[in-house]
């Protein structure tokens, strides 16, 4: 497996545009995904999100957004197509 660092590197390139998007919708407590070839943001509700992944994806992710909504931090994918790559991070959004 590809180290996942590059992934946080690129999305803390554009953490301030990440953030104001999160912030935006931060009442309804949005899964973030960027896309690094497309260079975009994206919010999504979570459930809809949540349900386009497998089973065991499903599972992970609501963990994990337990966790972060529990400690107010935001989930935030990163996706590189060429890669092949789609890693979680939670986010502090202080």
């Amino acid at each position: 497996m590809q180290d996942s660092d590059y992934l946080l590197d690129a999305a803390q390139e554009r953490w301030p545009q990440i953030l104001e998007l999160y912030k935006t919708f931060e009442d309804k407590k949005p899964v973030m995904v960027f896309d690094m070839q497309e260079q975009r943001i994206y919010a999504y509700p979570y459930l809809d999100f949540r349900n386009d992944l497998g089973n065991k994806s499903q599972e992970s992710l609501k963990i994990q957004y337990e966790d972060a909504v529990r400690e107010n931090k935001m989930v935030m994918f990163v996706r590189d197509n060429e890669q092949k790559q789609l890693v979680s991070f939670s986010m502090d959004v202080e």
